[in-house]
C-alpha cells in the first residue's frame, strides 16, 4: 500500500528535463506556527460571541484575513514558475555530481524559496527572470545514482503557511569508479613490467596509438608528462589500447580504477584511445562524448 503510494507520488511529480509549477503541482497547508495563529483565531472567535463584543470579533476577522492572504501569498511564490534541470550523463565517484536547476519567470518578482533534499537545505532569492542554483552531489559508489526527491517551498511572508512541490528525475546517471593515484601505484607497476636495465634505451614523447604498458610511470608520478620506455630490440607500437586483461593487479574495482587513471591521462593528452572491457569494448576515439561513453563503460561494468 505504501510502496504503490510512493509510486503515485513520485509519478504525480516527477520530471525530465524541464517543469513548469501550475496550480496541480503545489501543495499549500498551514505550516508549524500557523497553528497556534488558528487557536488563536477560532479564542478570539468563541470569545466574541460569548461576550457580545463587536471589537473582539472585528479583530478575529482582521487576523482570518490575514491567515487567507498567507495561502495566496505563499501560494504565489512557487506558482508559473519555470524549471530546467541540468546535469551530465556520467558521475565519477570522488568528484561532485553538481545539478543544475534553471530557474525562470515571466518578469522579475522576488521569490523567497528554499530547497530541500534529505537532511540539507538551501535558502534562495529569486529575483531574475532568468537564475541558475546549483545542487552538489557526493557519489560514494560506482553504479546506477538515483538523485533523491529534491523539494522545494516557501512559508513567506509571515511563516503561517507553506506551499511545496517535488522534483523527482527521472533521467539515468551513471557513476564512473575513482581514478588510481598514480604516484602511489607506481611502484607495484614498475616491479610488475621491469625490464632489465641492460636492455633500456630512452624515453621518448607519448604518441598516439602507444601501448599503456610502455608509458613511464615514473615520469607520470613526479609531473613531469607522458613518456613512453624505449628498449633494445623494441619497435614503436602505435596503437594504444586500454584493455582490462592486461591491467597489472587483480581486484575487479582495482582494474576499473586503473583504466579510468589511463582515460584521465588520454583525455589531458587529447590521444585516441580504445576501451576492452570483458563484456564489452569502445573503438578508438577521442572528444568530450567519447570520454562519456568509456565511463559509462567503467560504471555499468
Amino acid at each position: 500500500m505504501l510502496s504503490g503510494f510512493q509510486d503515485w507520488f513520485a509519478k504525480r511529480f516527477r520530471v525530465d528535463q524541464f517543469k513548469t509549477l501550475k496550480q496541480s503541482e503545489i501543495l499549500v497547508f498551514i505550516y508549524q506556527q500557523g497553528f497556534l495563529y488558528l487557536a488563536l483565531i477560532v479564542i478570539t472567535f468563541i470569545a466574541g460571541i460569548n461576550y457580545a463584543n463587536n471589537l473582539i470579533l472585528g479583530f478575529c476577522f482582521l487576523i482570518s484575513a490575514v491567515l487567507c492572504m498567507s495561502f495566496y501569498l505563499t501560494f504565489k511564490q512557487l506558482h508559473q514558475l519555470n524549471i530546467e534541470v541540468i546535469y551530465s550523463e556520467v558521475g565519477q565517484v570522488g568528484h561532485p555530481l553538481i545539478l543544475k536547476l534553471h530557474c525562470k519567470q515571466k518578469k522579475p518578482t522576488a521569490r523567497f524559496i528554499k530547497i530541500k533534499i534529505e537532511a540539507q537545505e538551501h535558502v534562495v532569492l529569486i529575483d531574475q527572470i532568468s537564475q541558475e542554483i546549483e545542487l552538489l552531489f557526493s557519489p560514494i559508489h560506482r553504479g546506477k545514482f538515483e538523485f533523491p526527491a529534491i523539494q522545494i517551498f516557501s512559508t513567506y511572508p509571515f511563516g503561517l503557511v507553506r506551499a511545496w512541490t517535488y522534483l523527482y528525475l527521472q533521467r539515468e546517471i551513471w557513476v564512473a569508479p575513482q581514478s588510481l593515484d598514480l604516484e602511489l601505484e607506481y611502484k607495484q607497476q614498475y616491479q610488475l613490467n621491469q625490464h632489465d636495465l641492460e636492455e633500456f634505451r630512452e624515453l621518448r614523447n607519448f604518441r598516439e596509438g602507444d601501448s599503456f604498458q610502455a608509458i613511464s610511470w615514473k615520469q607520470v608520478a613526479r609531473g613531469q608528462g607522458l613518456f613512453v620506455k624505449m628498449f633494445e630490440n623494441e619497435s614503436d607500437q602505435h596503437q594504444f589500447e586500454i584493455d582490462y586483461h592486461q591491467i597489472p593487479c587483480q581486484g575487479h574495482e582495482q582494474k576499473l580504477s586503473w583504466m579510468m587513471a589511463l582515460i584521465e591521462l588520454c583525455e589531458q593528452r587529447q590521444i585516441f584511445y580504445s576501451l576492452h572491457l570483458p563484456t564489452q569494448q569502445l573503438e578508438h576515439g577521442a572528444g568530450e562524448n567519447h570520454a562519456i561513453e568509456a565511463r559509462k563503460l567503467l560504471a555499468q561494468a
